[in-house]
């Protein structure tokens, strides 16, 4: 196993690390940008300019292929403005990629590829591949990023998406976040380290075990919300995990990449308690109704001695492990209410967690999720004023972790003049729908960069789950590099272009209907992927669009329509078909919730053949959903759990792994705590899990109508819960990892069928069966 082979090789280059510069980090007075380049300048790993050169280099020549160094020549420059490049032809024709750091030589790449040869990569195609006789155009560009500072990733996404990835997966994200330009990441792994810090203080194994979350809900145990569920984690594993993580810094920074790190937030397992006595402890409040057992640690106050104890111990074998870049990570709050509500107190924690950093790393600046602010009430004006004005100025950096919905900079005087940086966090828990507000997200970035004293120093993705909406991520970050606003009907019509590798006008009009409908949402509802083909059936759904439904029928049809422009042979053939299974799962999406208004609607109404006939159009719903996902490798629940079975250590640990990764995108708990939060439109799930819900659910409404008695949702409830929801996690069917059927062949059927299915007048009466135009938020 290469993880095993390039051990030494990591640790020695890892360790080698400059732990410390010798200046101070003084941010006082200085104005957003200026601050963001002060600080990306000071979080910068200490790599010699020659290993980013064969870095970037490398990332060029997995895109490419074996002709990369042929083609073009790559310098890391620190002469040239911070995050900036320079790209221009040499006297042997070869283009020459010149860049303040790796990251930057990257992000010039991929200029080139996609403003230039027309061509661009997404995160399930990264291999771009360019004619043998390619004649590079020769091109003078120098651009510099706008956002000295540009995050990826949220603490949620290593569970709901990196949960079983190898290292081969992560090269392939890792060079994504290169070409992108992402200068700052985390690394989360940690569980290892815990073990023996535990084991020192006199824990018990039973004990650890006890308090250490399963593999799919480690993000959670980490910030305190959950302990013990779904597991225990075997030593084999913790190790394997340290040795990957080891492995994705290496190559993260040897491009350039910041890394922040974890430090102590507070959480502890119960078993503390009984071997500290004499410190003070606080219970940690119940999150969404989980058990005593798995619910929740102790939080140990941060003023306390102990606190510093774990604090020292923990941090200092982080730093040691892994290195460091002089940033750390914590959340001590999580979704959880603090233990007091006075500024005091608020004051004393924030300065106590801080100092605990800054004695292992005097250049310590704290990475802190703006999540706890959010629709919290707790987080008065005075409270968080007092949290965040603890520490000195520009030693915490706070993620504005949802700024496209909800902006806490706004709230916060731009978090009282502490450092922050503009997310979007658009994706909760890895769900499916097109989803997206490409305006706001446009326009946000530039309010936050003129807001008054504005202490923006960059911009940044934070989806709790990938894998969905790419053209979202890649226009946020394209946004972020941006000093203006983009042009968003030019970014949309070259979209399709760079992405199939044609230019056609009936595929730049489907993208510009779908930027104009699902992709321009503006609103305050919470969306968590709550669509009726996922959600546990009731009569207390409302669901609701944002958007004219037809314009998702009409991109649909030119999709269709563009196929014989796309050569079936051409690299991006696949990136064609991934769209059309998503367009074709949205069509079918929005129209069974609006099918389920109708339902609703024969119900309530006693009308019995009406409900019956729209029962069956119901169902016959999912089995296409079914058809059109099961096309597309990437709509497939069999990858997601062959994923987690070869990621299991050994055959032993086989089972627990498939639990956790059925448990999590189903029942997310023992008694389904947070029910279908993970759902996924998957090929799968749709055909043994959502279709067999709603086929009980229509069945006990027939009855309850035929039988001229209510239905009875709360007996229903326990029997789905019982029979198909619980079940689920402890199954063990295997299903395909490869793609079944002609997916334009199955999605032009599946359109013939269903864009008649508005003029399907037979019991109807005054409802409607079509979607409507427009649909108000509810």
């Amino acid at each position: 196993m290469q993880l095993h082979c390039n051990l030494a090789l990591t640790l020695l280059a890892v360790l080698c690390l400059d732990s410390g510069r010798g200046s101070d980090l003084d941010l006082n007075g200085l104005p957003g940008r200026e601050m963001g380049i002060r600080m990306a300048a000071h979080l910068a790993p200490s790599i010699p300019q020659k290993v980013q050169e064969n870095a970037a280099m490398a990332v060029i020549s997995r895109v490419i292929g074996g002709r990369s160094s042929h083609l073009f020549q790559v310098e890391v420059n620190k002469g040239i403005a911070l995050r900036s490049f320079k790209i221009s032809m040499l006297d042997d024709g070869r283009i020459l990629l010149m860049g303040w750091d790796g990251i930057s030589v990257c992000k010039a790449f991929h200029h080139y590829l996609k403003y230039v040869l027309n061509k661009d990569v997404d995160w399930f195609k990264m291999r771009i591949e360019l004619p043998t006789n390619l004649q590079l155009p020769n091109v003078t560009i120098e651009s510099t990023s706008a956002s000295p500072i540009i995050y990826h990733q949220n603490v949620c996404t290593w569970s709901y998406s990196f949960a079983w990835w190898s290292f081969d997966q992560w090269r392939r994200h890792l060079d994504w976040m290169a070409l992108m330009g992402i200068s700052l990441t985390i690394a989360p792994v940690q569980e290892a380290i815990w073990v023996d810090v535990y084991t020192e203080m006199g824990l018990s194994q039973k004990d650890i075990n006890d308090h250490l979350a399963g593999p799919a809900f480690q993000a959670w145990q980490r910030m305190g919300n959950i302990r013990g569920w779904a597991g225990p984690l075997t030593p084999e594993w913790r190790r394997l995990q340290l040795l990957l993580q080891l492995e994705i810094l290496l190559a993260q920074r040897n491009l350039g990449m910041t890394v922040a790190l974890p430090a102590f937030a507070g959480h502890v397992p119960r078993a503390m308690r009984h071997l500290y006595p004499n410190s003070t402890f606080m219970e940690v409040q119940r999150w969404n109704q989980f058990p005593d057992r798995y619910c929740c640690g102790l939080f140990v106050e941060p003023t306390e001695p102990l606190f510093n104890q774990i604090a020292e111990i923990f941090l200092s074998r982080v730093v040691s492990t892994y290195g460091s870049n002089h940033i750390f990570f914590c959340d001590p709050f999580n979704e959880l209410e603090p233990p007091v509500a006075k500024p005091e107190y608020m004051r004393s924690t924030a300065a106590a967690i801080y100092e605990s950093m800054r004695v292992i790393d005097t250049q310590a600046i704290w990475l802190l999720q703006g999540w706890m602010f959010v629709k919290n009430p707790f987080w008065t004006t005075d409270m968080a004023e007092a949290f965040l004005t603890a520490v000195p100025r520009g030693r915490i950096l706070v993620l504005d972790l949802q700024s496209e919905q909800f902006p806490q900079y706004e709230v916060t005087q731009s978090y009282f003049g502490q450092p922050f940086v503009w997310c979007m966090l658009h994706n909760f828990g890895g769900t499916l729908g097109m989803f997206g507000s490409a305006k706001l997200i446009n326009s946000g970035i530039e309010a936050a960069r003129r807001w008054p004293n504005s202490s923006l120093v960059g911009t940044g993705i934070t989806p709790e789950g990938i894998g969905q909406n790419y053209v979202m991520y890649s226009l946020t970050l394209e946004r972020g590099w941006s000093d203006s606003p983009l042009d968003l009907d030019s970014w949309f019509t070259l979209f399709p272009s760079t992405r199939y590798g044609v230019s056609d006008e009936r595929l730049e009009q489907a993208w510009l209907l779908l930027k104009n409908s699902v992709y321009s949402f503006h609103g305050l509802q919470k969306m968590r992927g709550q669509y009726v083909v996922t959600r546990r059936p009731s009569f207390n759904q409302e669901p609701f669009t944002w958007y004219n439904a037809s314009d998702i029928l009409d991109a649909w049809h030119l999709l269709l329509s563009s196929r014989d422009i796309i050569p079936l042979e051409d690299d991006r053939y696949e990136m064609y078909e991934h769209d059309l299974v998503d367009i074709t799962r949205q069509y079918l999406q929005i129209t069974a919730d609006q099918l389920y208004v109708n339902v609703r609607s024969a119900y309530r109404k006693r009308q019995v053949p009406r409900f019956e006939y729209l029962s069956s159009k119901l169902l016959k719903l999912f089995d296409d959903m079914e058809l059109i996902l099961a096309s597309s490798r990437n709509f497939l629940l069999g990858n997601w759990l062959e994923q987690a079975k070869r990621a299991a250590p050994s055959a032993e640990d086989q089972s627990n792994f498939e639990f956790n990764a059925r448990n999590q995108i189903t029942a997310w708990g023992p008694d389904g705590q947070i029910l279908d939060y993970a759902c996924k439109q998957w090929s799968g799930l749709m055909s043994d899990y959502y279709a067999p819900r709603w086929s009980l659910f229509l069945e006990d409404v027939t009855v309850a109508l035929h039988s001229q008695r209510p239905f009875n949702g709360t007996a229903f409830k326990q029997k789905v819960s019982q029979r198909i929801e619980l079940p689920f996690s402890n199954r063990r069917e295997i299903y395909p990892v490869e793609p079944v059927g002609n997916t334009w062949l199955i999605s032009q059927t599946i359109f013939e069928t269903w864009k008649e299915y508005s003029k399907d007048t037979h019991f109807l009466h005054n409802n409607r069966l079509s979607v409507p135009r427009k649909l108000g938020p509810k």
